[in-house]
């Protein structure tokens, strides 16, 4: 029985090999002499000496893909953290962006901090910043 197995690690094995150029065999002889533990000393070493990581990167849900990694977002949301002492002026502002009635705007500016509006483009939900704190008010885009 253990023969069995044996032939099995040595399938595996044979189907694991790699070329190795021969400037690196020496390297790949010592490694390959080494314990578990004189391994895990050698990756941590690797990891600090040249800031790499020797785990797997994973993707998180809705985390950006590998061709999105970099890009910066092309939307935001914009939320009223305060109303300031002018609340006129931002629900003017308000109501003008959002086209809602007098009463909902009223009560989400007073209800701050609220969301304003959700995946505006970049741009538009700049200008509603600029708009909403010239008008008093504070705004942090998300």
């Amino acid at each position: 029985m253990r023969l069995v197995k044996l032939n099995k690690m040595e399938e595996i094995q044979d189907k694991n090999e790699v070329t190795v150029p021969e400037k690196f065999a020496k390297i790949v002889k010592e490694i390959e002499t080494m314990s578990v533990l004189e391994l895990n000393e050698l990756v941590k070493i690797f990891e600090n000496k040249f800031g790499v990581s020797a785990t797997a990167p994973t993707l998180a849900v809705g985390a950006p893909t590998p061709e999105g990694v970099g890009e910066e977002k092309s939307t935001a949301s914009v939320e009223l953290t305060d109303s300031g002492a002018n609340k006129i002026a931002i629900i003017k502002v308000v109501k003008e962006v959002l086209g809602l009635g007098l009463k909902e705007v009223k009560d989400l500016v007073d209800a701050a901090p609220s969301m304003i509006k959700a995946d505006m483009k970049k741009e538009d939900a700049q200008a509603l910043k600029k708009q909403i704190e010239e008008a008093g008010g504070k705004v942090t885009l998300k």
